[in-house]
């Protein structure tokens, strides 16, 4: 019996191929340090916040790093995301590319670095005229004030950059795209409701250009049930319970559902085990601060 459970298991695995999964995205330097509550005075912060930065605040990426002990890891939300997929797969390595703009700075080559440690095969637009995004973590006690930059990540030039052959190649070569920012979606296709299973419904029925295979659409809601339709049927998956006191930090929970559950797509696997995942790295990062993960998953 287990010969034969060993096969079923084996012959369900997909052979996974380097750049089989592509994300495109704002690129952004994570720079993450303990401040006192000066540091958040003088900046104007709040002690629990997530900001974009104005004027003032452009001092504040080279303090944080002159003044104080930081962390550095490569971010912004759709990098967050192919990075936690290609963690989850772990092998074999640049399963996952990314395309996005950064700068020729300092920060810059950090980055880089950062999305090679990762395991992401990471080729960015390098330009002069906009440094490389960041997105600076002033921790206090148990908050974080985030404050970002997006800076060159605003700077893509799809002629200068996805036009090259030799990068037009590496989309090729993926089966599975990601391309987010999606959070005003409902509101701009005008769906007016709040319903997110109607939300779902309408926007499984916006015309598709793929007509040989369904839209999948799949909404997560914090602590609520995830949201999925194929087709007519929309389905509600409970997420993992957590004790309220295990959670650390849910900044990265979004960009986590997204990695596991394409983690299992690239593979071919169900829905069902796709969100499974995705639920599962969700879980894992919320008890952690940052977008960050253990050296390795425990996901069967």
């Amino acid at each position: 019996m287990s010969g034969e459970t060993q096969n079923m298991s084996t012959s369900r695995k997909i052979s996974l191929s380097e750049n089989i999964l592509f994300g495109m995205g704002n690129p952004l330097l994570d720079i993450s340090a303990v401040v006192d509550k000066d540091f958040l005075d003088k900046y104007g912060l709040k002690p629990n916040d997530q900001i974009l930065a104005e004027d003032k605040h452009k001092a504040l990426f080279d303090e944080i790093v002159k003044k104080n002990k930081v962390e550095y890891h490569a971010g912004g939300s759709t990098q967050n995301s192919v990075k936690i997929a290609q963690w989850m797969i772990q092998k074999p390595h640049k399963v996952a590319t990314f395309f996005g703009c950064i700068g020729k700075d300092h920060f810059g080559e950090i980055l880089k670095k950062k999305a090679a440690e990762a395991h992401v095969d990471a080729h960015y637009y390098e330009q002069n005229e906009e440094p490389t995004g960041t997105c600076a973590a002033c921790i206090t006690g148990d908050n974080r004030s985030l404050v970002a930059n997006l800076a060159a990540a605003n700077c893509y030039k799809k002629e200068k950059h996805l036009d090259l052959d030799s990068n037009w190649e590496l989309v090729e070569k993926a089966k599975v795209y990601y391309i987010a920012e999606a959070a005003t979606f409902a509101k701009e296709q005008g769906f007016e409701t709040d319903d997110i299973t109607e939300i779902a419904k309408k926007t499984q029925n916006l015309p598709k250009e793929n007509k040989k295979r369904q839209r999948v659409v799949v909404f997560t809601q914090g602590k609520d049930d995830t949201v999925a339709t194929v087709g007519e049927k929309v389905t509600m998956f409970p997420v993992l319970d957590i004790d309220q006191n295990d959670i650390v930090d849910t900044n990265g929970a979004g960009d986590a559902f997204v990695g596991g559950f394409l983690s299992e797509l690239v593979q071919e696997r169900s829905l069902e085990e796709c969100i499974r995942a995705g639920h599962y790295a969700a879980n894992v990062i919320i008890r952690r601060v940052g977008c960050t993960f253990p050296e390795k998953p425990d996901f069967h």
